[in-house]
């Protein structure tokens, strides 16, 4: 049974996520009414990714540091496995990443919402869009005692890459051809591990069209994962535990504690997250790192950008896509060269075979290009570290003998 409710609200967020807390965090702090509508009975669960986030991007969101006991570990780099067993180590002074608890991390986003006043309403999973007059106003929610009609001036989509709600409005799904099927378990006694360097495996024996990782936390456990985008991401998982020659002795006697499942985009921000009354914001509008999969911090920056200029259609009292396209053009102004740049990467990394790969990582060890990727400054803008990183002698020396090869040998 329906019930219409008369009030109106400011926004309705969908999904309870880093994306769509921060979004209702920004909303409130900006004076705004907003509900928060979260499918499951517990805010993280279940967790969905690995939880790797760059410091800078926090610091930058004003979220940084963190409690203590969200925090599992910090990183000053990475080490990269090439397939057939090359290692390129890259490491800063201080730390540059940190993997977070991500059951705690979404909670602690969405308590920071609560206190300034955005509600959460668990157990409610939106099932449909209120559209009138061609225009979203509002989202029918499905609660455990009765289905309800709940409206809004602005809907936000953060619901995550299942990216229901696009059809109804018209705007295209995300491009399912560029997916990858995410696994990570969590393992405990891991052995022989630099609890401060992650580590990066490649190969198309274990990861087509991605790669695998380990991420070492500090108390004799770590996390394991891949993302492929072909085959059985599960299978894959058991090969590089079983099989792989670096990996299966750092895990020889390893417990696995868990396992989680997740798609990830990687084909770059949606054209138009966007339309009469409605606005997709984090992994529903692919606004992922097209290179690493990461996509919260990315999803957290629009969801800063979407309340301010939600803010402005209240004050102009103007909801149309006219006025809502503004959320899609400063989103671009901020991500939209570093986002385009890392789609080119991504399918050049793609393009690239066993060999290739082993050529590249060899040459960056050769040609010691780790003093070079220590001028990066922000893990998360690639596409200006890129044009950055490009300008050293050594990497353009590097570049033009990995080219020459990668030509000879498919001339």
């Amino acid at each position: 049974m329906f019930v219409l409710m008369k009030e109106v609200g400011d926004a309705a967020v969908v999904g309870a996520g880093p994306t769509g807390s921060f979004a209702a965090l920004k909303l409130a702090q900006l004076g705004l009414d907003v509900t928060v509508y979260e499918e499951h009975m517990e805010i993280g669960v279940p967790s969905h990714c690995a939880g790797h986030l760059s410091i800078e991007g926090l610091r930058r969101l004003g979220m940084y540091p963190l409690p203590s006991e969200i925090v599992e570990n910090t990183y000053r780099g990475a080490v990269f496995h090439s397939p057939s067993g090359w290692r390129f180590v890259v490491s800063f002074d201080s730390p540059v990443t940190c993997a977070v608890n991500r059951v705690l991390f979404d909670r602690y986003l969405a308590e920071k919402a609560r206190n300034v006043g955005a509600r959460f309403c668990l157990n409610s999973r939106v099932v449909n869009l209120v559209i009138e007059n061609g225009g979203v106003r509002g989202v029918i929610v499905r609660q455990p005692d009765e289905t309800v009609r709940k409206m809004a001036r602005v809907v936000i989509d953060a619901e995550g890459v299942s990216s229901r709600m696009l059809r109804e409005t018209g705007i295209p799904r995300l491009d399912t051809r560029r997916l990858v099927n995410g696994i990570e378990a969590e393992v405990e006694n891991v052995k022989d591990v630099d609890s401060s360097m992650v580590e990066v495996f490649l190969g198309r024996d274990y990861a087509p069209g991605f790669y695998a990782w380990l991420m070492p936390k500090t108390d004799g456990r770590a996390k394991i994962g891949l993302a492929a985008r072909v085959g059985n991401p599960e299978g894959f998982l058991r090969r590089l535990v079983d099989k792989h020659p670096i990996v299966s002795r750092k895990l020889r006697g390893a417990r696995i504690v868990r396992i989680v499942v997740h798609p990830i985009t990687l084909g770059g921000p949606i054209r138009r997250p966007f339309s009469d009354g409605f606005l997709a914001v984090g992994d529903v509008a692919s606004q992922v790192k097209s290179t690493t999969g990461g996509g919260v911090v990315f999803g957290m920056t629009c969801a800063a950008i979407c309340a301010q200029v939600v803010k402005g259609a209240i004050l102009q009292n103007d909801f149309s896509s006219d006025f809502l396209s503004r959320y899609a053009r400063e989103c671009n102004a901020t991500l939209g060269f570093d986002s385009r740049m890392m789609v080119r990467m991504r399918r050049l990394l793609d393009g690239m075979s066993d060999e290739s790969l082993d050529s590249l990582i060899g040459l960056c060890s050769r040609f010691g290009l780790e003093k070079a990727f220590q001028s990066v400054e922000d893990v998360d803008f690639q596409g200006r570290s890129l044009m950055r990183f490009l300008r050293s002698p050594r990497v353009l020396a590097a570049v033009g003998c990995f080219f020459f090869s990668y030509l000879s040998a498919n001339l």
